[in-house]
């Protein structure tokens, strides 16, 4: 068996800690009791085995590249693709009348974690190209629907989502492809687009691309943006394929995810490119967030899995390494005993509890945002909005908390390893690459912070973080009944105090006019909220434990409830007290970053 996750602890998080069962009391998703779950789950990791792990390395030695005008890919991206729309995972949270599987997103989720940890690169694929399909079943008219989706979910035609220009990053208001109406309802379009995600090979017959265009004449900024579709090949009138003026110009060779091709797209270079309008004109930004969201919850999870991944291979190294002795009673060290396992070793073990930590706390709390979206959509109707709210608000820290702490985890582990963590004899020196995208994909981590800030923290007069603030007690309330746990759920009760005054305190920036002075230290605000979010989770998980070791459970063994609530003692002791540092920073009267004309230069 590959050693590259442990189910337990991801069922252990939706069976015991969240209860997803419970959902299938809802009649959507009433197919989905325990018992299918866990064979879905089960499935999952033995295809997984046979398929994905076994070429994650050969994929990154035999990257994607571009070659006489085409993109070259791994064969088993196709195998993948054929595989995925056979058993129906392209679009598995569809309607049944689209195609779809009515699956939770919580499970689904938890099924995209197998596989990320398995391969990093191969889920993206199938990800963006039922998120594709998604926004034109969400947004398109019903030709749209007819033409594109059915082929999308057969993994025949791949599907990408396409935002970023050679002129324009993050700052989507200053995008330039345009689009001009023709008299047939389609628009000419004229423009690139770069860093696209699988945005073209040859085991696709067609690539689905959602565009951001601006329409000639529309309003300047993000609100003259508008959504098109624009496949690679057109379809003739006899339902073939023709060219659609869509070229790719290159890949881009990166330095991790070697496997997952990142295309260079020119629209219109020989002024024959067509598209067509996805929903109202202008509104497109609007209708990308939703597939951009999702996004961010599976970046975020890609780097949880791939911190998961890195987590198992430095535990098997250190639980097969000898090197030296331990020190003992008087600090004598005994040199005629045989060497000890590194595990042994006190710096080791708080190295791989920092990993364990970073990656089920990170799990968790993706599992935990993909809970309240089955809820914000099909749970107490009364309950919706607010499940929405919490989602909105734990989508950038889902993302930013496992990219960031995952490189951090990684680093950690090939650390363990030494001189060989630096080679390529064992793979954590390329799970430490595959995961620096991460903080970049879907949004830096300082766009990342700034919507948190910015636009979570006070979207509706704070309503998101009082509801999080009812969560967070129920929590520190049901761990309080357990003498063991009483000390840690004070720790959080006073930690939560601390984010809430920090937050006033810079609130108080907003509230006088001074907002880049609010926002300048957005991201060092996200890392302390972080901490506290993830306490919350760890709480918990801890609290879930010591209930079932109160009941005499055997799901799992013992030692399995206890490293719970070690692992917990572990976040609370090294990770959540540094969140005292982040307050003093940001709580600071200095302003050092924002430029103005008494700002010292850089020299």
């Amino acid at each position: 068996m590959a050693n590259y996750i442990n189910l337990d602890n991801l069922k252990f998080t939706l069976f015991d800690m969240l209860k997803v069962s419970d959902l299938s009391e809802i009649e959507r998703y009433q197919e989905y009791d325990a018992d299918s779950c866990n064979i879905l789950i089960d499935s999952t990791k033995d295809y997984a085995d046979k398929v994905m792990f076994p070429v994650f390395k050969e994929m990154d030695e035999k990257g994607a590249y571009y070659e006489d005008g085409k993109v070259i890919v791994h064969p088993v991206v196709g195998q993948f693709m054929q595989d995925m729309g056979e058993n129906g995972s392209i679009g598995p949270t569809f309607d049944y009348d689209h195609g779809g599987m009515q699956m939770p997103h919580t499970i689904h989720t938890a099924l995209a974690h197998v596989t990320q940890c398995a391969n990093n690169s191969l889920p993206g694929y199938t990800g963006l190209t039922g998120g594709s399909a998604g926004l034109i079943l969400a947004f398109g008219d019903q030709a749209l629907k007819d033409t594109y989706v059915p082929k999308m979910l057969t993994g025949e035609w791949g599907g990408t989502m396409c935002l970023t220009e050679p002129q324009a990053g993050s700052s989507l208001s200053d995008i330039t492809t345009s689009g001009k109406p023709n008299a047939d309802g389609s628009y000419s379009i004229d423009g690139q687009k770069i860093f696209i995600s699988g945005g073209d090979h040859e085991y696709c017959d067609n690539f689905v691309h959602l565009v951001l265009v601006r329409i000639d004449g529309a309003p300047a900024g993000t609100k003259g943006i508008s959504l098109f579709v624009v496949p690679k090949y057109r379809i003739t009138a006899d339902g073939g394929l023709e060219p659609n003026d869509v070229v790719t110009a290159g890949d881009f060779q990166k330095m991790g995810q070697k496997g997952y091709c990142t295309t260079h797209l020119v629209f219109g270079e020989n002024n024959d490119c067509r598209g067509w309008l996805v929903g109202e004109a202008n509104k497109g930004l609007k209708y990308m967030f939703q597939m951009m969201n999702g996004a961010r919850i599976d970046v975020g999870m890609t780097a949880a899995s791939t911190a998961t991944a890195a987590y198992y291979a430095s535990l098997q190294y250190a639980e097969e390494r000898p090197q030296g002795r331990r020190i003992l009673s008087g600090g004598v060290k005994n040199v005629e005993a045989e060497q000890t396992p590194i595990i042994n070793h006190p710096d080791v073990r708080r190295m791989l509890l920092l990993q364990k930590a970073v990656t089920e706390g990170s799990v968790a709390l993706l599992l935990q945002a993909s809970y309240y979206h089955d809820l914000s959509e099909y749970g107490p109707e009364e309950q919706r909005e607010d499940y929405h709210d919490l989602l909105e608000l734990l989508t950038p820290i889902a993302k930013t908390y496992p990219s960031e702490m995952g490189r951090i985890s990684i680093s950690n582990g090939l650390q363990i390893l030494g001189g060989y963590g630096f080679c390529t004899d064992f793979p954590l020196e390329q799970y430490y690459r595959d995961i620096r995208i991460m903080s970049l994909y879907e949004g830096t981590t300082g766009i990342q912070s700034l919507d948190l800030l910015g636009r979570k923290i006070v979207m509706k007069d704070g309503k998101a973080m009082r509801l999080l603030t009812q969560e967070i007690i129920a929590v520190i309330k049901e761990a309080s009944e357990h003498d063991v746990l009483k000390p840690y759920a004070d720790q959080l009760k006073t930690a939560s105090k601390t984010l809430e005054s920090t937050l006033m305190h810079l609130l108080g920036y907003a509230m006088s006019g001074e907002s880049e002075r609010y926002i300048a230290d957005a991201t060092i605000f996200m890392e302390m909220m972080s901490n506290v979010v993830l306490a919350w989770q760890w709480l918990k998980m801890a609290t879930t434990a010591q209930k079932s070791i109160n009941a005499g459970e055997t799901t799992y063994a013992a030692e399995f409830y206890l490293s719970k609530i070690h692992t917990m003692k572990y976040f609370y002791k090294y990770e959540l007290p540094k969140i005292q540092g982040h307050k003093v920073t940001l709580m600071s009267s200095d302003s050092l970053t924002i430029k103005d004309e008494q700002t010292i230069a850089f020299a």
